[in-house]
This record gives structure tokens, sequence and C-alpha cells, in this order.
């Protein structure tokens, strides 16, 4: 199974008239995603290669009963393209836009929290069920169907780590990025939560880094899990008050550091794998621990 998305997903682009919006729409329904509608004011009535675009998302979500929405707009402007998309009642808001000011984070993830719905981001490479929708930028040829939840606040380097498990035969149910802002919709914990209740999810990786306290809360969370759950955290060498790549990943004040995310991961008994491709492994040994040697070897690889 798969978490916030599935097949029957019908999905919005809002900018999809612009380079990234038309490029990833295009990549989306190549991969089998039902984008339904594209959203750009003043371009409605035109199309992108087939895909009708209208004006205001409330158009698409009445037209084409839109439940999700991926965002390609500009920092300035994603402000109300989140609002207006959450307005119309869409469940899902995937923000891929980077650099939306902080108080425009704050503004969206209130709004959202009070309409019930999520927001994914922003500064997130998206989500993905693999086989069924993907909503984001990234590379689907890394997925493949499978028992392994992953999370992760890193785009590249999660999808190295999918890659790594789709070729040992390893797939996953679903890849959330959380985004790299100070201000993001999900947390380690919503994630895990979720993933947990999720009968089509065997076991997690968790992918985090330096800066903030979300990995140390994920692991009190993680103490009650039944799902085993593998992590790697990214910023070992990184020197205190250096923003290593996300505004998120700095340490201040002796907070966020790398061995206080290690020790609390540890001690909740979660494996934390010290380089990236040993992550497998640990993965394979805790499928097997869990469920058999057999669940661990898991799909194979298309």
């Amino acid at each position: 199974m798969a978490i916030l998305i599935d097949e029957r997903t019908r999905v919005v682009v809002q900018g999809i008239t612009g380079n990234q919006g038309r490029f990833h729409a295009r990549l989306m329904v190549e991969y089998g995603t039902r984008v339904v509608a594209g959203v750009s004011p003043g371009k409605g009535g035109t199309e992108v290669d087939g895909i009708p675009v209208y004006d205001t998302v409330q158009e698409a979500v009445d037209r084409h009963g839109a439940s999700a929405t991926v965002i390609f707009v500009p920092a300035p402007f994603a402000r109300d393209a989140c609002l207006e998309a959450l307005d119309a009642g869409l469940g899902v808001v995937v923000a891929i836009t980077e650099g939306i000011p902080v108080h425009d984070a704050m503004e969206i993830m209130t709004f959202a929290q009070a309409r019930n719905a999520v927001v994914v981001g922003p500064n997130t490479f998206g989500l993905i069920a693999p086989g069924k929708c993907k909503l984001g930028i990234m590379p689907a040829r890394a997925y493949a169907p499978g028992p392994v939840g992953v999370v992760a606040r890193s785009g590249t380097l999660s999808y190295e780590i999918a890659a790594a498990l789709t070729q040992a035969g390893i797939g996953q149910s679903t890849v959330v990025g959380l985004g790299g802002d100070r201000v993001v919709g999900l947390t380690f914990v919503d994630v895990l939560r979720r993933f947990e209740a999720d009968p089509g999810t065997a076991a997690v990786v968790m992918v985090g880094e330096i800066g903030g306290t979300a990995e140390e809360e994920a692991a009190e969370f993680i103490k009650g899990m039944s799902r085993p759950v593998v992590a790697y955290l990214a910023g070992r060498s990184a020197p205190p008050g250096k923003r290593m790549g996300h505004a998120g990943a700095i340490i201040e004040r002796g907070r966020g550091t790398f061995e206080s995310k290690v020790r609390a991961l540890t001690e909740a008994g979660t494996l934390v794998a010290r380089l990236p491709w040993e992550i497998t492994e640990l993965v394979r040994q805790s499928l097997a621990k869990a469920h058999g040697s057999k669940a661990s070897r898991g799909p194979a690889a298309p």
C-alpha cells in the first residue's frame, strides 16, 4: 500500500506553463500519475501536452475532482498558490518551491492545519508511491514497489538510497521528502505514524541531517513502533554555525548536532548507518528479523 497518494489520486500542477512545471508534469504523466489539470493564471483555456489549463485551482477541482497539487510557482507567489489550493479543498499540497519566506510558510502551515490538509515541503523533491503515482521531481528509475517506507530531508541522498534498495531487490511502499526549509508541513513523526499504520510498510528508512531537533523527536516516537527503523544522518563533519545545503541544516547553540541525533536514535533501537551504502544490508537484516528471510528479499527490481 501507499500513504497520502495512490493510483487513484487526481493531480493538479500549478505553474504548469513554466519550464519546470511543463517538464515535470510530462514526466509525472509518463510515470502513470493522473495529472488531470494545470493551473496558470491568465493561461486558462490553453493546454500543455494535452493537459487542460485553468486560471484557478477551484476550476480544476470542480471540473476534474482533483485531490492533490504539485506547485512549481516562484517563491514570491508560492504563498498565494498554496493558500489557493488549500482554499479549494485539496488534501495534499506538494510545494517544490525553494526560498519561500519563513513567515509565508508559517501562514501556509497554519491554514493547512485549519483545513485538515497535508503540506509536503516546501523545498521538497515530493513524494512517490512506486508503480502507482509520483508527485515531484524525483528520478522514477530509482524506485520499485515494495515493503520499505522512506522519509527524508535530503533529496539527492534519498534518491541514492532508494536506488541502492531497488538494485538489491528491496522495493518501497512510499517515499516522502519532508523538505529542507526551516518551516515544513510534515515532520518525521507525522510520516512515521502513517508508516506504522500502513499494512504495506514492513520497515522504514529515515534519512536525516544535522540541524533542528526533528530526529530526536522521531526517536521518541520510534520507541513505540512495531516497524523496524534504519536511519542515516548527513552532516557528520559539518562545523557548528555553518549551513550545509538546506536552510534547516544548521547547528545552533549546541542543538541539532550529529552526535546528539545518533545517540537518541540508537537509544530508541534504531539501526544507524555510518555510510549510505550500509543501509541496504541493515534493511535486509531488519526485514529478515521481523518477517523471515523470504520477506527480506522483497520484490524483484524492475
